[in-house]
């Protein structure tokens, strides 16, 4: 005996989310699309507008250099941090991300005078105020090119009014900052040396000096001491007595201008009684050295016999 019955479609039997999107990618035609819809909508402003009374979250951008092509780098950066600002909106903040760029710097500089070479031009001849208009537009140039990958990659930041650090108000900014250190007394001068360039006769950052291999010697060094009260009470004369420290950067001793010690570290004060032929000490003379190194030491500066 055989049923009448109509075959079961089990696919009406499974529970399927309903949406909208197509079943295909079809990224090439898709993605202009959505750039289209988001800049029509006018998204990071309606964001803005409907999260205005909302507490903030702010994101720093961290703005990359305008001076070639974004790399995966940067697309994973921006991506992470638009993820972010996504899910603070969803959780109740209003988080506006505005991007940035350095417009300073050799690197910028350094493709002008590219140019500049291969047309024969020497960058001395060019005027000053031509030179950094040349590398103003060098700059503005390679910042629409990346608004626009940045934009191409679904972050939502405020593309219409990024922060420049070329921009006037920028610079004024950063200028009337260093004045309210120099009113409160916080600008002081140091001794942390700038790196100067002297072909292209501008400032270079850490990350743009190369070095040599260079082996240095170790050295030791003896600091006479003048006056003492701790000397003198422990009967200690501090005449012809010195404080030796030992470095591997000898490079670093004209900026010297203290001696560090530690408390948990016992001190001794030997007196040189004999010496070996090439010693680069003098007999009579007393060094507070660190108790467990006073061995070294006597070896190395060739002491025979110590008090």
């Amino acid at each position: 005996m055989t049923s009448s019955a109509a075959p079961i479609d089990y696919k009406d039997t499974l529970y399927l989310p309903e949406t909208t999107f197509p079943m295909r990618g079809n990224l090439p035609e898709r993605e202009p699309e959505t750039l289209k819809l988001w800049q029509d909508m006018n998204l990071f402003t309606e964001l803005q507008n409907a999260a205005k009374d909302r507490p903030k979250f702010i994101l720093h951008f961290g703005p990359p250099f305008a001076n070639g092509h974004l790399h995966a780098g940067h697309a994973l950066t921006k991506t992470l941090k638009d993820v972010v600002v996504r899910t603070r909106y969803a959780l109740g903040y209003a988080s506006p991300m505005v991007p940035g760029w350095d417009c300073h710097g050799l690197p910028i500089e350094w493709k002008i005078e590219e140019k500049y070479r291969a047309a024969g031009k020497n960058k001395d001849d060019v005027p000053v105020l031509q030179f950094r208009q040349e590398c103003r537009d060098y700059a503005a140039g390679w910042v629409e090119v990346h608004k626009e990958d940045m934009q191409r990659w679904g972050v939502t930041a405020d593309f219409a009014n990024p922060y420049l650090t070329m921009n006037f108000s920028s610079e004024a900014a950063i200028a009337a900052e260093i004045h309210k250190f120099l009113m409160n007394g916080m600008l002081y001068r140091g001794v942390r040396p700038v790196m100067w360039s002297v072909v292209e006769k501008t400032a270079l950052a850490a990350a743009e000096v190369e070095y040599h291999e260079h082996t240095s010697p170790t050295i030791y060094v003896a600091f006479p001491i003048r006056k003492s009260k701790h000397f003198e009470l422990n009967g200690w004369a501090h005449s012809n007595t010195s404080i030796v420290i030992w470095t591997t950067t000898p490079w670093t001793m004209p900026g010297n201008r203290a001696i560090a010690y530690g408390e948990e570290i016992a001190y001794r004060l030997i007196e040189v009684l004999t010496v070996q032929e090439g010693s680069i000490v003098n007999v009579g003379q007393k060094f507070l050295v660190a108790d467990n190194l006073v061995d070294n030491f006597v070896a190395n500066t060739k002491i025979d016999s110590f008090a």
